[in-house]
């Protein structure tokens, strides 16, 4: 089996949970292709465990809408559902925008200077053509904005909402200048929020955020068998 499983010692918690982390990783990062089939012995084999615990971290994706069950026939990635990403793209929007208004007219110099630090590693993962590592600090930042609301439950709440797109969004990244215009978006972002300026802040959020539809609605036509039937 292809090492695409990250090693549960990466990961905190019970075996169960573990497992389930790294499945999700793999497929979050698609690793495993929508519509591939999961197949169980090759994933105990891989991890060094039973059967079980994957059964369990099977049943937790199944229920978040990442892989489909198929009885006698066996588990598969779920393919992408535009309806779905369609939805988790405007509740997505909806917080972000909310909360980078509110942190343009709060934000400390300490917490502009995480966010430069930020940009600072994307650039260098730009020109080392890293896309793994730019979607990580591409999150991170996204994360560090939104905690700067002081909301603490609001990450939690975008993380759920955004499960399908986060998945999608890897399908942009290796798109040829994809990830530079990201990082431009990124830094267009902190500079409305350098200036203190909310109208500007949630103008280059929007912009950002709805990069995701422009670039997956005619994919859809190109790679339809990556797309559930509309």
């Amino acid at each position: 089996m292809p090492p695409r499983l990250r090693p549960l010692e990466e990961f905190d918690g019970s075996l169960a949970h573990r497992v389930y982390l790294s499945l999700k990783a793999a497929i979050l990062s698609l690793a495993y292709r929508p519509g591939e089939i999961l197949r169980k012995p090759g994933i105990c084999e891989a991890l060094g465990v039973s059967r079980s615990p994957v059964a369990e971290a099977v049943a937790r994706l199944a229920a978040e809408g990442l892989v489909d069950v198929v009885p006698q026939s066996g588990t598969f990635v779920a393919r992408f559902s535009m309806e779905e990403i369609r939805e988790s793209a405007f509740l997505r929007e909806a917080l972000e925008l909310a909360a980078v208004e509110a942190v343009a007219h709060s934000i400390t110099e300490d917490q502009l200077v995480q966010l430069r630090r930020n940009l600072r590693v994307q650039e260098a993962l730009v020109t080392d053509a890293d896309f793994a590592g730019f979607y990580q600090m591409d999150a991170r930042m996204h994360e560090l904005i939104l905690s700067f609301t002081g909301y603490r439950r609001l990450a939690g709440l975008a993380e759920t909402s955004w499960v399908h797109v986060n998945r999608a969004r890897q399908l942009m990244l290796p798109h040829p200048g994809r990830v530079q215009a990201t990082l431009a978006e990124h830094q267009a972002i902190v500079a409305a929020l350098e200036a203190h300026d909310p109208v500007a802040a949630r103008i280059a959020t929007r912009h950002h955020l709805g990069q995701l539809l422009t670039f997956l609605e005619p994919l859809m036509v190109a790679r339809p068998e990556l797309f559930n039937p509309a």
